[in-house]
């Protein structure tokens, strides 16, 4: 039977290759979209942990997604935090989200207390020197190519590049808080505050702490660990959906490909099937003939995808360093799943029709 089913895909193997392709292209495209929202949003969840802060302290109203924009608050608000005794730093930072190029969220920063948190490491260059600076991380610096000393615009104002620090800081660029407020029509307001703790092991019953300060109470005030644990796919808004949308237009291109070429197959090679079924052949034996064939177009689809996606992964992070493709171990067992699941769904109606053709018809067809 193994002969057989080999000799079948290779007596037609454009049909065959063309199967493989469709296959490959199934489980690329589940790997490649997948790996990269899932790099994406793993990639601002490090930055998040970078910044040094025990706690996030938000505008009253706004949502661990949302408070990433505008500047709501006034900056006093630091100055109230920095009065409650376990609070070691606090960084006044004005978020805004911005849509030049790429979806980014460009940060306004007072460098001496952001740096509270966690100093910066600088590569090259250093801190801002004027209100037109701003201070890039490695991996925009490589995928743009600037050093220190060049210009970029951000947020349609032409800054110079004072310095260069290793990503993970929260965002991938920094300019002055001032200049930020100023560019927005926000002066003097804040849309997110971190505070280091002196102790980190409890940092809740500090949030709590804080609750308690007259007009703090409806201030959103969550822990970096909690925050963290809530950047998942599932408390995303629309994360989940996009991925099963993925998935499933990846399922309906290899079973209609699948379908129409095992069908195809079973019409061409009824002479043959009429003569397997007259020399004893039964209806399994059929069925398992052009579902072995399915399963191994499957597999070799799978590999070729499988190696595309990690060449094309490649590619992606030689062109655009700033992105983040994620392929784990377990969304390539996903996608093996998922394709061979959907070739075999393909092939099973031209499998049984294969097997219900009566032999006599079979062999006198033309």
């Amino acid at each position: 039977m193994k002969k057989l089913i080999l000799s079948n895909l290779v007596h037609r193997p454009m049909r065959s290759l063309i199967s493989i392709v469709a296959i490959a292209v199934e489980v690329t495209l589940i790997l490649l979209i997948v790996g990269l929202s899932l790099g994406i949003l793993n990639d601002n969840k490090e930055r998040g942990r970078g910044t040094g802060a025990d706690i996030l302290v938000r505008p009253p109203g706004s949502s661990f997604l949302t408070a990433l924009g505008g500047s709501p608050v006034s900056t006093k608000v630091a100055d109230v935090l920095r009065k409650v005794p376990s609070v070691a730093a606090v960084a006044p930072v004005a978020a805004q989200t911005s849509t030049a190029g790429s979806v980014e969220v460009i940060y306004g920063i007072d460098l001496p207390s952001y740096e509270s948190l966690r100093p910066f490491h600088y590569l090259e260059g250093g801190a801002f020197q004027g209100p037109d600076d701003a201070i890039v991380d490695d991996y925009f610096a490589a995928s743009k190519k600037v050093h220190a000393g060049d210009h970029i615009e951000i947020l349609n104002h032409d800054f110079r590049v004072s310095g260069i620090v290793e990503q993970g800081h929260g965002a991938r660029k920094f300019i002055p808080l001032p200049t930020m407020q100023q560019l927005t029509g926000a002066e003097g307001k804040a849309s997110i505050f971190y505070v280091r703790l002196k102790d980190s092991n409890d940092p809740d019953s500090v949030a709590a702490e804080i609750k308690k300060i007259p007009g703090m109470e409806k201030y959103s005030i969550m822990s970096m660990r909690e925050w963290l644990s809530l950047m998942t796919p599932g408390n995303i808004p629309g994360f989940s959906a996009f991925i099963k949308v993925v998935v499933s237009i990846a399922v309906i291109i290899g079973f209609i490909v699948i379908f129409q070429a095992m069908y195809t197959a079973v019409m061409e090679r009824t002479r043959e099937i009429g003569i397997l079924k007259s020399m004893g052949a039964s209806k399994l034996y059929i069925v398992n003939v052009i579902v072995g064939e399915t399963v191994v177009l499957a597999i070799g689809g799978i590999i070729c995808g499988i190696l595309v996606s990690v060449a094309a992964r490649g590619g992606i992070l030689a062109k655009f360093p700033t992105l983040r493709v994620e392929m784990t171990t377990t969304w390539v067992l996903y996608a093996t799943v998922i394709a061979l699941i959907g070739a075999i769904l393909g092939g099973i109606y031209p499998a049984f029709k294969a097997a219900r053709k009566d032999p006599i018809d079979a062999l006198a067809y033309e």
